[in-house]
């Protein structure tokens, strides 16, 4: 028998009685309507399923790019006092040094330059297209830095050219790794972008392990005369071969599915004739600044922070052992090159571990590190006893690690998709030119105006300061998709399971 309950409802004025199992089936329809409008159902056409092969091969690419432009750069920092014998002959030691460490920061001068026009050109023609041409400018620039002839055989001509070419790198290098890095989080599954995109940071230490090691065996087994004269050269000429690998493959890889999903949104071709606002030079250019300057502030202070800690240890590091503190130039690269080793076996496992916990947590254990073990790490590196330095180096590439392993993943997913290259290619080269590559210049300038030692572990401390507050400000990504971009996963199971977890069943 139906229950005869009344609920009284008003409808146009009037005062209406309903029973109850229809105003519970009115408010059901209802509920329904107001759920399915704010819950839209997932399908399953908007979920993208990564093929684990072709993701292997992205990171593969942009993993071997990024360790060309680390090797580029760490055989200059490795040979920093070589170079400036032969190009900057005049002058005091420590003159010379200033010199070489000048041509080596004047190159980041230029990569602004190439973040801006790389990186808005890489989400309007693809990534794919422009990575292959960065590593071709860079690779070319660092072989003929091995052609040129030295400051004895043709005087000023020879830091002129040495100037030139690492202005070719500067820029090219605009270009890569906010390439790289969005090329393998948009490749990645949401669940694991952690840990690919650690590769990334892993070839940062492949480059840096590859250069140390050659140089550190060009010295062991070179007189100091024969490095002056031609063994410097060696190192800067093997970077040829590896670029052409790096581009061969690098062409053989299809754009990303977030990059193809977005160009599909976008049908209508696009012409470049005037009068066309969409097809004015610069329109993406300003598009970033206008949209996504929040993202583009967040991304200089955490890029500013990662980077000098990062250039502190991997790049500065060998010539402070050995001009600052005393060290034999092949004992300071033995140590360094130890230390990266380890780091290179552990960052993978810090690339699983903040898909698992979070970005912001491993982040923000890499800034707390720095801002509170480089004064005892420095203390130790001064103590001059094999142990003392190693522990030294140890605590600051615990907390480097932690930065290397996790600041891969959490860059590309500030920005959406269609300012992804872009935004991240201007903000990470605007901060490293202001802030990374000159690092050696600054610390050098430190020490030799305030006559302390102590002066980089003051200035990680400074650093890490700002990155602690940036990192506070940032939003989690862990585990969630990329802004703009379709859900991805690696399995059909995944997919359902995300359908599911999207729209549950209802309630009622």
């Amino acid at each position: 028998m139906v229950r005869e309950a009344a609920v009284v409802a008003s409808v146009d004025g009037e005062t209406v009685v309903e029973h109850e199992w229809q105003a519970r089936r009115r408010h059901r329809s209802l509920f329904r309507a107001v759920y399915r409008r704010t819950h839209p159902r997932l399908r399953r056409s908007d979920i993208t399923v990564t093929d684990e092969r072709l993701v292997k091969r992205a990171v593969k690419a942009a993993a071997l790019g990024n360790a060309l432009e680390w090797f580029d750069f760490g055989i200059y920092s490795y040979l920093a006092v070589t170079i400036g014998n032969v190009f900057f002959p005049a002058g005091a030691p420590t003159t010379r040094l200033l010199a070489s460490f000048a041509a080596f920061a004047i190159a980041f001068l230029v990569r602004p330059l190439g973040g801006m026009f790389f990186g808005p050109l890489g989400d309007r023609i693809g990534r794919r297209t422009v990575l292959a041409t960065t590593m071709i400018m860079m690779a070319l620039g660092t072989f003929c830095i091995g052609l040129i002839p030295s400051h004895a055989a043709i005087g000023n001509w020879a830091p002129a050219l040495l100037v030139f070419f690492r202005l070719i790198q500067g820029f090219s290098t605009g270009g890569e790794y906010g390439g790289a890095a969005t090329f393998m989080a948009e490749y990645a599954p949401d669940r694991r972008r952690g840990f690919f995109c650690s590769f990334l940071e892993l070839g940062t230490l492949a480059g840096y392990v590859g250069a140390a090691t050659l140089v550190t065996v060009m010295n062991a087994l070179l007189s100091t005369g024969s490095m002056n004269d031609w063994g410097w050269r060696i190192p800067f000429l093997v970077a040829g071969p590896l670029g052409l690998i790096g581009v061969y493959l690098r062409l053989r890889l299809d754009e990303t599915p977030a990059y193809l999903k977005l160009e599909a949104q976008h049908t209508a071709p696009i012409s470049f004739e005037h009068g066309n606002p969409d097809a004015r030079p610069g329109k993406e250019f300003r598009r970033i600044f206008a949209e996504h300057w929040q993202a583009l502030l967040l991304c200089f202070g955490l890029v500013a922070a990662y980077n000098i800690t990062d250039y502190m240890l991997l790049s500065y590091m060998p010539t402070y052992l050995t001009t600052t503190l005393g060290y034999e130039e092949t004992h300071g690269l033995v140590i360094l090159l130890v230390t990266m080793v380890l780091l290179m076996a552990a960052i993978t496992f810090v690339g699983r571990l903040n898909d698992r916990l979070g970005r912001k947590p491993l982040l923000m254990a890499g800034m707390a590190g720095f801002f509170f073990l480089s004064l005892p790490a420095f203390l130790l590196l001064r103590q001059g006893s094999i142990a003392a330095v190693a522990v030294g180096m140890l605590m600051l590439g615990f907390s480097l690690v932690c930065l290397l392993g996790t600041m891969s993943a959490a860059l590309p997913a500030l920005f959406p998709t269609e300012a992804r290259y872009g935004g991240l290619a201007i903000g990470y080269n605007l901060a490293t030119s202001l802030f990374g590559g000159t690092t050696p210049l600054v610390v050098t300038g430190l020490i030799s105006a305030t006559g302390t030692d102590l002066m980089p572990a003051y200035y990680a401390m400074a650093a890490a300061l700002v990155g602690l507050v940036c990192v506070y400000l940032m939003k989690e990504t862990a585990q969630r998709p990329l802004d703009g971009s379709p859900p991805a996963v690696a399995t059909e199971e995944e997919a359902q399971e995300l359908i599911n977890a999207r729209f549950p069943a209802s309630p009622y």
